[in-house]
C-alpha cells in the first residue's frame, strides 16, 4: 500500500475517534503511532520480526519528536500568558476592567453588554486564553446585565462570544502555537492579532447596538455616572493597560530597537501583575489557585501538542501534505475561492473539534497547500504594499485561521465557551448560551469576510515592523 494511501486511512480513522468523543491529544498520539508502525511495517502479513522492528522504530520517534518541539523556548509563553490572566483574575484586576469599561459605555443602547465586549477584549490582552475569559465574565457581567433587565439567553451569549476574543488579541496562546507549527515569527503574528482583535470586538459592540436600537427590551441603557465617578474608576485598570503596553514594546518598538523578547515581555508583564496582586491583598490561597489553575490549563495544551506532534510526524512520513498541496494547486478555481472554500471548511470542522486541537491537526495538511497558492494571485495588487508573498502571507492566514477558530469556539454541538458559561453559572443551560450567541455568527461572518477582501487589516502594524 502507498504511503499516502496509508495516510489518509489512519486520518480518517482519527476524525472518527475525535467524533465518538476521544480526546484529541489521545486520538492524534494513538493515530499517529499506528501509522509510523503501518508505514515502516508495511504490510498486513504477519511477520513476527519485521513488525516488533516497526514498533520499536515508531515508538523512538513517538518519543522524541515531542520533546525535541516542546523543549522550545517560545513555548514558555504559553504558560507565561496564562499565568497572567489567572494572577489578574485572583488579584479582582478583572473586576476593575468591568467596572471603569461600564462607566464609560454603559449608556449606550446595550450598553452594558457593550462594556463587556471590551471589558474582555481587555482582560484578553493579558489573559491569552479564551477559555479563562469566558469563565472570568460569567461570574462578573452576567450578574451585573440579569439586575437590570437583560435577556438571559442574550447576557450569556455576549459573554460567551467576548471571551473568544483573546484568541487574537495578542497575547494570545493560539497565535503561538500557530507560529510554531508553521514556524513564524512570533512577535510578528502576536503583532497582526491586535488590530483584527480590536476590530471583532468593535464589530460585536456596533452589533449590539444595533439590537439594543431595535428590541429595547434587550439591554437597556445604565445611566447615573459623573465624570468623576468616571475618571476615578481608571486608576484600577491602569496595570492592565501597563501589561498590554508592556508586551507589545517588547515585541514591536515604533521608537527604536524592541526591548526584547514575546517571551520577556510576558515574564515582565506577569511580575508586574504579581505586584499588583500582592498590593491589592492577594493571599496564599489565592496565589495557590492561580498557579493551580495555570498549570491544569497549560498541561491541557501542551498535552494536545504531545500527540498531535506524534501525528503530524507521521504525515510527513506519508507524504500526505505535499500531495494535498499539489491537489489544491491543480483544481481549475480561483485562489480566493479556494481559501474560501478552506476557511469554510474550517467551520464545519469546529463543530467537532476544540480550536486548538483542529488547529494542530490540519495546519500540517493545509498550510502548505495555501501557501503553494500564494503568488502573487490569492490577493490583490491592492495590497502588494505590504509585502503579501512568502511570511506575510503566512501572517495574514495565520489570523484568518485563527479566526475560524474563535468562531469554533462558540458553535454547536462542541462551542467550547458555551459550555464554560453554562458551567459557571447554575441558572443557564447550554441551549440557552447556544441561542445568545447567534447573533454573533453574523458578527463573526462579517469581521472574517473583510479580513479576506482588505489583508492591509491584518498586515499594517507586522509590516512596520519589518
Amino acid at each position: 500500500m502507498e504511503p499516502i494511501e496509508i495516510g489518509i486511512y489512519v486520518s480518517a480513522a482519527m476524525l472518527v475517534l475525535v467524533i465518538l468523543g476521544m480526546r484529541v491529544a489521545f486520538a492524534a498520539g494513538l493515530a499517529g503511532f499506528v501509522g509510523l508502525v503501518w508505514l515502516r511495517w508495511n504490510g498486513f502479513d504477519y511477520d513476527p520480526d519485521r513488525f516488533w522492528k516497526a514498533v520499536e522504530i515508531s515508538t523512538k520517534i513517538a518519543g522524541l519528536t515531542p520533546h525535541s518541539k516542546v523543549s522550545a523556548q517560545v513555548l514558555s509563553l504559553i504558560p507565561v500568558f496564562i499565568m497572567i490572566g489567572y494572577l489578574a483574575y485572583y488579584a479582582k484586576l478583572t473586576t476593575a476592567l468591568f467596572e471603569a469599561c461600564k462607566r464609560w459605555i454603559a449608556w449606550v443602547p446595550g450598553g452594558l453588554a457593550v462594556s463587556t465586549v471590551f471589558a474582555t477584549a481587555g482582560f484578553a490582552a493579558v489573559s491569552g486564553a479564551s477559555v479563562a475569559t469566558a469563565a472570568v465574565f460569567a461570574r462578573i457581567a452576567i450578574p451585573e446585565m440579569l439586575k437590570i433587565g437583560y435577556n438571559k439567553q442574550f447576557a450569556a451569549g455576549v459573554v460567551a462570544a467576548g471571551g473568544t476574543l483573546a484568541s487574537l488579541i495578542p497575547p494570545s496562546a493560539i497565535l503561538v502555537i500557530y507560529a510554531i507549527i508553521v514556524e513564524q515569527d512570533v512577535g510578528k503574528l502576536l503583532l497582526a492579532g491586535f488590530i483584527p482583535g480590536m476590530f471583532s470586538a468593535i464589530v460585536y459592540g456596533s452589533m449590539i447596538v444595533g439590537i439594543a436600537m431595535i428590541w429595547k427590551n434587550v439591554g437597556p441603557p445604565v445611566s447615573g455616572f459623573t465624570w468623576k465617578e468616571r475618571f476615578e474608576s481608571l486608576p484600577p485598570a491602569l496595570p492592565i493597560v501597563a501589561v498590554v503596553v508592556i508586551i507589545i514594546f517588547f515585541v514591536y518598538n515604533p521608537f527604536g530597537d524592541a526591548w526584547g523578547t514575546p517571551t520577556e515581555g510576558g515574564a515582565v508583564g506577569a511580575f508586574i501583575i504579581f505586584l499588583m496582586a500582592l498590593y491589592r491583598g492577594m493571599r496564599w490561597a489565592q496565589l495557590k489557585d492561580a498557579l493551580l489553575d495555570t498549570a491544569k490549563l497549560t498541561v491541557m495544551i501542551f498535552s494536545i501538542i504531545w500527540g498531535v506532534l506524534i501525528y503530524v510526524r507521521f504525515l510527513g512520513f506519508a507524504e500526505l501534505p505535499d500531495a494535498f498541496a499539489d491537489w489544491i494547486t491543480s483544481l481549475d478555481m480561483a485562489p480566493i475561492a479556494i481559501l474560501i472554500c478552506i476557511l469554510l471548511a474550517y467551520a464545519v470542522l469546529g463543530m467537532f473539534m476544540d480550536a486548538i486541537g483542529m488547529l494542530l491537526l490540519t495546519l500540517p495538511v493545509v498550510y502548505p497547500a495555501v501557501m503553494a497558492l500564494n503568488g502573487g494571485e490569492l490577493v490583490s495588487a491592492a495590497d502588494s504594499a505590504f509585502g503579501m508573498s512568502g511570511p506575510m502571507c503566512a501572517i495574514w492566514f495565520g489570523i484568518l485561521v485563527v479566526k475560524m477558530a474563535e468562531f469554533c469556539l462558540i458553535t454547536p454541538p462542541i462551542g467550547l465557551n458555551c459550555f464554560v458559561v453554562a458551567g459557571v453559572r447554575d441558572d443557564l443551560t447550554v441551549q440557552d448560551v447556544f441561542k445568545g450567541v447567534t447573533p454573533f455568527f453574523l458578527a463573526d461572518a462579517v469581521t472574517i469576510a473583510l479580513l479576506v477582501a482588505f489583508p492591509g487589516i491584518v498586515l499594517w502594524l507586522p509590516s512596520l515592523a519589518g
